[in-house]
């Protein structure tokens, strides 16, 4: 596919326009506006990027929710209907404090680069990519880190500019939705791995494994030598044990209950809410407790004792480490992970999207599709 022309467009007070979704603040699915808006336009040390294709994860409803705001209790389900009820707008909303509403949400973005706004970057004009999305603006010795779709507009879009240094050549046989499932979900999963030091027999019981980032992390863990074992409805189990896993444990079931005390060595968990207890309880004395979210409830009751008689490690798990994305597309190129596309929308239909979402029947990740130019 080649670049398109900026006469392909129609003019919206004197730009080019694109179609694009559009959050326009805190609440339910009306906060969702599918319109034209301005194309934007790069800078010199930016790319603009055709969208083909873009991801949706949970922090997308999060931060249409606000649920990373300090007054929410509930898990991410229970804060939808909450929302969709009541909304409020929240100052400390977003991942950063307050969220730059109205913007475009979208957080995974595979596409073409269209534009370039420097002549050093033209060798990358026509060249598929994936964005990376966790950027590090101080450098990856900073903790400092922005987000593309939660600091600042996203994919949820006909095309989105980024840094040039943040776009990641891809060659592969896969299609742009399947690409599209990768960078959110598989970069939060490889940056806990890396983080955790998995490797050969490490034994690494990974909760939520049916979602976007745990059936990733299954993948990721296995292929860096651990035992996996995974936390999954009954109708999803054979699914993970496809995708790797040695072991899988029903969800609901107490892991302590099925594997017993200090038993595994990593834990890899977004889901925290009530099983919290019980996650550090199945670790071994020196074990690693590792998370990048907490669907079921970010309030959890944590005995201290615990974490500090078994000597173990918690490890949160935001920006990503310099390694994260490379890696991914090096195990891309080298067939040595699979993508999980569960079910693709237009993009104008994000709001069925993301009530389909959160039913949580799927195994993977859903993507959106904008209309092509």
């Amino acid at each position: 596919m080649t670049a398109q022309s900026p006469n392909r467009f129609n003019f919206l007070d004197g730009q080019p326009s694109m179609k694009a979704v559009v959050t326009t603040g805190n609440g339910g699915y009306e906060r969702l506006v599918y319109r034209d808006v301005a194309r934007p336009v790069s800078a010199p040390t930016e790319v603009l990027v055709q969208v083909l294709a873009a991801g949706m994860n949970n922090t997308e409803i999060n931060t249409r929710l606000g649920w990373y705001s300090s007054s929410v209790k509930a898990g991410t389900e229970a804060a939808a209907n909450e929302e969709q009820a009541s909304p409020t707008q929240k100052a400390d909303g977003g991942w950063n404090a307050a969220t730059p509403f109205p913007f475009i949400q979208g957080t995974d973005c595979c596409g073409i680069v269209a534009e370039v706004g420097d002549t050093a970057n033209q060798h990358l004009l026509g060249r598929r990519v994936l964005v990376r999305p966790c950027m590090r603006p101080n450098g990856f010795g900073s903790p400092d880190n922005i987000w593309m779709g939660s600091d600042f507009d996203g994919a949820f879009a006909q095309f989105v500019k980024v840094p040039a240094g943040e776009v990641f050549a891809v060659d592969c046989d896969w299609n742009e939705a399947e690409l599209a499932t990768i960078p959110c979900a598989y970069g939060t999963a490889e940056n806990m791995v890396h983080r955790a030091g998995i490797r050969d027999g490490v034994r690494v019981l990974v909760a939520g494994a049916s979602g976007g980032v745990g059936s990733a992390a299954v993948q990721l863990a296995k292929r860096r030598g651990g035992h996996v074992i995974a936390i999954a409805a009954r109708a999803k189990m054979d699914q993970l044990r496809a995708l790797g896993a040695d072991e899988v444990i029903e969800r609901g079931a107490n892991p302590v209950t099925a594997l017993g005390t200090d038993a595994v060595d990593v834990v890899i968990d977004n889901v925290a809410g009530a099983g919290f207890g019980a996650m550090l309880d199945v670790l071994r004395r020196g074990g690693k407790y590792v998370s990048s979210g907490a669907i079921s409830g970010p309030i959890v009751e944590f005995d201290m004792r615990v974490f500090y008689l078994k000597d173990l490690t918690l490890i949160g798990c935001t920006g990503w480490d310099e390694p994260v994305f490379p890696n991914l597309i090096a195990y891309i190129e080298r067939g040595e992970i699979r993508p999980l596309l569960a079910k693709t929308y237009p993009l104008k239909e994000i709001a069925n999207a993301q009530k389909e979402f959160l039913k949580k029947l799927h195994v993977g990740n859903f993507v959106l599709i904008p209309p092509q130019p």
